[in-house]
């Protein structure tokens, strides 16, 4: 008897070890983004790599929390508003700080790999204005704890987490920090003066510069939407996959193998974007092709 409960406190305490490293990511990025981390990144931008992987890693632990919690039957009401406090910096602060930092280093004292390439290859870059980007960041981080709070109030302990209404605040976060990831691989192109992609990747420096603060506020808003958004590690790894999940893990091997500098923003931006795209299809697009006159048969 004493060995099953020994048993049990310590499945307890594996579900909040997972949701305590999502945090632990979170504040991980948010230091090397301001580059007071570990002194292990390396310069030219490194830190801001290593502060968009720890998102995504903590993504990871955000994604095994809850599944090892229900699969150990310790789902509590402390867990949940434990989650949603981790998610609050991982998934709300940590990204729009990395995009302010990414986006323009007078933020903090790190030449980034944008404004190195404004000096190596004079790329033409757009620069918001300060105001604008501490606005845009400061709407994600209060949509991100909206997100979160509406979240904790409409969900039951018991759901099944098959899907979600609004853009889940990892997956936002994942979105801003694919852009950090994806600029090596570009930016390895474009100090090539020698390679048939330099002119490419460098005017691909310049677009990420114009759209990453719009897509930081179109996530931002999409998190407080009503689109509903299906519950990606619970479609892959629980039940039976369709045709159509299936052609999607076809498609993001296929884009990976093509393109892998520009398939991880790629991905992200597809799944944030599909829910309104599929709605604006389906309200706008449908109905307009079912009004249409048939053509009179011979």
């Amino acid at each position: 008897m004493d060995g099953k409960l020994r048993r049990e406190k310590v499945f307890a305490v594996l579900p909040t070890m997972l949701t305590l490293g999502n945090a632990a990511c979170g504040f991980g990025a948010i230091t090397f983004a301001a580059k007071v981390g570990p002194d292990t990144a390396g310069g030219g931008g490194g830190e801001l790599f290593v502060a968009a992987m720890l998102i995504f890693l903590a993504m990871l632990f955000d994604a095994l929390d809850g599944s090892v919690a229900r699969l150990t039957d310790q789902t509590s009401e402390f867990g949940a508003q434990l989650d949603s406090l981790c998610d609050a910096i991982s998934f709300g602060v940590a990204p729009a700080f990395l995009m302010l930092q990414f986006i323009h280093p007078g933020h903090g004292q790190n030449l980034n790999l944008l404004e190195e390439m404004l000096e190596t290859n004079n790329v033409s870059l757009v620069e918001y204005p300060r105001e604008l980007l501490w606005v845009i960041a400061c709407l994600y981080v209060v949509c991100a704890l909206l997100r979160l709070a509406r979240f904790n109030v409409e969900t039951d302990e018991d759901d099944s987490h098959g899907g979600f209404s609004g853009l889940p605040s990892p997956a936002a976060a994942g979105t801003i920090a694919s852009f950090p990831i994806a600029i090596r691989g570009i930016v390895s192109y474009a100090n090539n003066s020698a390679s048939r992609f330099h002119d490419f990747a460098c005017s691909g420096i310049t677009l990420v510069a114009i759209l990453l603060p719009l897509i930081t506020l179109a996530v931002a808003l999409l998190m407080v939407s009503r689109f509903e958004y299906t519950h990606v590690f619970n479609q892959f790894f629980k039940g039976k996959r369709t045709r159509a999940q299936l052609l999607q893990v076809v498609f993001a091997i296929a884009m990976i193998a093509l393109v892998k500098e520009i398939a991880l923003p790629v991905i992200c931006c597809g799944f944030a974007f599909s829910a309104p795209v599929r709605s604006g299809w389906r309200q706008y697009v449908v109905p307009a092709r079912k009004r249409l006159p048939e053509e009179p048969t011979a």
